[in-house]
């Protein structure tokens, strides 16, 4: 039933249903319409605001009085299962957030950095109860929505790459941030160049060259923006060999989260649906991309690895045992160990029982052999098989 509460009575569980508040043109405001609050750091924004009253459904969510969790309890592990459907919700909220922000930005306005900072938080905790679930689910993206969804997917992406490396909360923080704004400059861009099926002319690819630049004269207008962020705007595209554009800048001439960006970007893009192209596997991508030498930091690149996995979460793989299988998590020892679900006798071309197996154990001395692709088996329903849910 819906129930009107003070904001002060508002805690973490609880399904608002409405704010008692004319809100409608923040992105904050509408990303957090209808939907389970799970973020200490959302609460606190909600309870430092101007609105005093929300609407909650206690059918969908904790009524007040509940025991509710404590904050730091927000970030515990959680399975795959469980963490893929509250990230289903933040990327609904961070796609929202996103294409309110820089539609914001294409009109000249200027973007509410709160709340980056607060999509960030929400990302970043996901990563922390499950490394994997967001950041899979982020690449299951249409080529409509890609330009908000990519951000995310790079924020998510930077995130747990900093985690990867050891970086501080703050450099962590910095380096979610600035993934979700590297693309911006791309909101001033002609959609017809950008959404191009074919191949771009010379001119249209020097247009697309200067988002970096016209990203960053957007930035620069917020003063809240930090430099960090504003140097991966204007320098995710440039290479470790010096190739890059739009500075041509080479090694560590090109800061360490710009390095970083140049790997995520590229990683989401590449398994990505684009009007141009199919999206690669994302085993395949991260084959092909090891092969390009000089476009990334080696040692950023081996980070990389370790966070996605050798073979990511939804890779079809071929096992030893002559079965089709499908990456569900990381394995706990090695990279080269995953938990995996059988679908499929490889000898027969028929599918089996579904069974989630963790390679490498005594019980299950199966290996993979190869990755494969899942349109030579005829398999439409692979990102079924590990999202638990049908995917457009």
């Amino acid at each position: 039933m819906l129930r009107k509460i003070t904001v002060g009575e508002l805690a973490l569980g609880m399904h608002i249903h409405k704010f008692c508040c004319p809100k409608g043109d923040d992105p904050f405001w509408i990303a957090h319409v209808e939907s389970v609050l799970h973020d200490p750091q959302v609460l606190e924004r909600i309870q430092r605001s101007d609105t005093r009253e929300v609407w909650i459904d206690t059918c969908q969510g904790k009524a007040p009085g509940s025991v509710v969790s404590a904050p730091d309890q927000d970030t515990a592990p959680t399975s795959l299962e469980q963490e893929l459907h509250r990230a289903r919700l933040i990327c609904g909220r961070a796609k929202q957030a996103v294409m309110t922000m820089f539609g914001e930005a294409k009109m000249g306005r200027a973007m509410d950095m709160a709340n980056v900072g607060l999509m960030v938080e929400e990302i970043s905790n996901s990563i922390l109860r499950h490394p994997h679930a967001l950041i899979s689910l982020s690449r299951l993206k249409n080529s409509d929505e890609y330009t908000y969804m990519h951000s995310v997917a790079v924020c998510a992406l930077m995130v747990a790459l900093a985690r990867r490396m050891n970086l501080n909360e703050e450099q962590v923080r910095d380096a979610g941030v600035a993934g979700l704004m590297h693309d911006v400059g791309k909101m001033l861009m002609d959609p017809e160049i950008l959404n191009k099926p074919g191949r771009l002319t010379d001119e249209e690819f020097m247009a697309i060259k200067a988002h970096p630049e016209a990203g960053l004269k957007i930035l620069q207008q917020n003063h809240q923006v930090i430099t960090a962020v504003l140097d991966v705007c204007l320098h995710h595209h440039e290479k470790f060999d010096g190739s890059g554009y739009p500075h041509g800048l080479a090694g560590e001439q090109i800061s360490l989260m710009a390095r970083m960006s140049a790997v995520c970007d590229v990683y989401d893009a590449v398994t990505s649906d684009r009007p141009y192209k199919k999206a690669w596997e994302a085993a395949q991508a991260i084959r092909e991309m090891a092969s390009w030498k000089g476009h990334f930091d080696e040692r950023i690149f081996q980070h990389f690895v370790k966070t996605v996995g050798i073979y990511p979460v939804g890779a079809l793989v071929r096992l030893e045992s002559e079965r089709l299988a499908v990456v569900m998590e990381q394995g706990e020892q090695s990279l080269l160990m995953p938990k995996v679900k059988v679908l499929m006798s490889v000898r027969t071309r028929k599918p089996i029982e579904p069974r989630v197996i963790q390679l490498g154990k005594c019980r299950e001395a199966d290996s993979i052999v190869r990755i494969e692709c899942p349109g030579d088996w005829g398999l439409d329903n692979v990102n079924e098989a590990w999202t638990g849910a049908t995917t457009h």
